[in-house]
């Protein structure tokens, strides 16, 4: 079993750079899939947002190319492609403080930049690109990025690309890198067809690992709700929350029209806040997410889709205002808070319909999720209680069905 990172056999200038990063043992993810991938094997997994997913990928590339090094200068050998930006951006700093012990040259190629910037650095021997798919894709077909020596193929936060549409340029870029020896493909979550269709093209009998936050790393999370009689009660709730409570706050809303409701209350309440929503023009989200990270604002609001693969560090509180639609999705709300080890809260703000949602979410990720409540804002109304439909047994549905069976017959 897997305790510690030397456990992995990796060489100790990367066992080095991951204790200086304060990185004491693996994650359930880092655990399981490392050892796949430096075995040689494709790697299918599933792993939100804060389960270390990121050093998962980065760690064995970072082996592999020890292992295996360059003869000649030249071109990337590994290719990691990200949905966003600001993802591709925390991939490449992550991999470059891992990396710190080697000379491995580590490259981000994304929108925003100027092409000639870019192609002054693919001038130049890379090892690890960190890539959007348009952006890349422009490169190649103006020949100024070579996949030929592309030897791994990381996916990452690959259900959210098919999302954005970029299915297309994926199965491009795959074909483009079809002398690869192994792939690796990272998502949330491994349901849906999109999902599936994309594996069965791209990876060849992967490793399939589903790694949800163990509840050890769960435990470092508080979770609690309160019920709120109405709208008026909640946002009072939640304005009293990040008064009295929090300190760096990731508010959740399920739709971008809730999200600007609320903007609208918190500027009436005097409370300064960023938002992020899909559809976002990337100057304006990287705006936000840059004012939220660097405290001039301590409050973000975000709906799902947008908060997609946002990693920022020493979050405090993470609100749902509206409960996800899914036990999951709350997972991966969660999940944004009490990172490196640190604590965290996860508050949710309860309406009388939410109820079934909560328990749902305590069965999920089998845990009690308390009710607290805070002096002079007690709910007036009594908690809903929702009955859970019987199991039908199966013998006497099949009983109940014969005489229906004869009646459809006589007609």
């Amino acid at each position: 079993m897997i305790k510690t990172f030397a456990d992995l056999e990796l060489d100790s200038n990367i066992v080095e750079a991951i204790e200086e990063m304060g990185f004491s043992r693996p994650t359930q993810i880092q655990a399981e899939a490392i050892p796949q991938a430096l075995d040689g094997k494709d790697v299918l997994a599933s792993a939100p947002t804060g389960t270390g997913k990121t050093a998962a990928f980065v760690i064995p590339a970072l082996q592999y190319l020890q292992d295996f090094p360059r003869r000649k200068p030249g071109p990337a050998r590994v290719l990691i492609l990200t949905p966003t930006r600001e993802l591709a951006m925390q991939i490449t700093e992550q991999a470059k403080a891992l990396a710190k012990n080697t000379d491995f040259k580590i490259f981000t190629i994304t929108g925003g930049v100027q092409y000639q910037e870019h192609a002054d650095l693919l001038a130049h021997t890379q090892d690890i690109v960190v890539a959007t798919p348009g952006r890349l894709l422009e490169y190649i077909k103006a020949e100024r990025f070579d996949c030929r020596a592309i030897e791994w193929l990381v996916l990452d936060e690959a259900d959210r690309m098919l999302d954005m549409g970029f299915a297309p340029a994926v199965d491009r870029l795959s074909n483009e890198c079809r002398w690869r020896k192994q792939t690796l493909l990272f998502s949330a979550t491994l349901e849906g067809k999109g999902v599936e269709g994309f594996t069965e093209d791209l990876l060849s009998d992967p490793a399939t690992i589903d790694a949800d936050p163990s509840r050890r790393e769960r435990k470092k999370i508080s979770q609690w709700y309160h019920r709120a009689d109405n709208m008026p009660h909640k946002l009072a709730l939640l304005k009293h929350i990040l008064i009295n409570q929090a300190e760096r706050t990731i508010i959740f809303l399920k739709t971008r029209e809730r999200l600007a409701e609320l903007r609208a209350e918190m500027d009436k309440a005097e409370i300064a806040c960023a938002w992020i929503q899909g559809e976002m023009p990337q100057d304006r989200r990287n705006n936000a997410i840059s004012r939220f990270s660097s405290g001039e604002v301590n409050v973000l609001l975000a709906t799902d889709v947008a908060a997609r693969g946002l990693d920022v560090p020493d979050i405090s509180h993470v609100i749902n205002f509206d409960m996800p639609r899914t036990a999951d999705i709350y997972l991966h709300r969660i999940g944004r808070t009490a990172r490196a080890g640190k604590k965290g809260n996860a508050i949710s703000l309860v309406e009388a319909h939410d109820q079934p949602m909560v328990e749902r979410v305590a069965r999920y990720i089998q845990e009690d999720i308390k009710e607290r409540f805070i002096k002079d804002m007690r709910p007036t109304h009594k908690k809903s209680v929702f009955k859970k439909k019987k199991k039908k047994d199966p013998a006497k549905a099949k009983t109940k069905a014969k005489p229906k069976k004869k009646t459809a017959k006589k007609k």
